[in-house]
């Protein structure tokens, strides 16, 4: 793609439109995971005790443990919903704006 297609491309409304769909959707899972990881701090800054607690009486495990996987899960489902849907409906979208720009041509 020389220069001029790829300046007729940026410049196209659908490209805008989808550019900024993609910018607020990849703010708006980053502010998610980010509120998801301010709070584990948080709770565990201000009550440590609660996940010291064994999650049943005589176990090892505690609740900590599974509030830290649950974070972690949590951040690679969010990471991969959003890779899906960047790969999936926007890829499509910037594939057609491609084929409309140099249709016209």
């Amino acid at each position: 793609m020389d220069k001029q297609t790829a300046q007729q491309v940026l410049s196209h409304p659908k490209f805008k439109q989808m550019a900024q769909q993609k910018a607020l959707i990849g703010w708006s899972f980053s502010a998610v995971v980010f509120v998801m990881y301010v709070a584990f701090i948080w709770l565990i800054g201000t009550a440590p005790e609660m996940f010291g607690k064994p999650v049943s009486e005589g176990s090892i495990t505690t609740w900590g443990i599974y509030a830290g996987i649950f974070v972690i899960v949590f951040s690679f489902i969010t990471t991969g919903i959003y890779v899906s849907i960047a790969n999936g409906k926007f890829e499509e979208m910037t594939k057609e704006v491609v084929r409309e720009v140099q249709g016209e041509e």
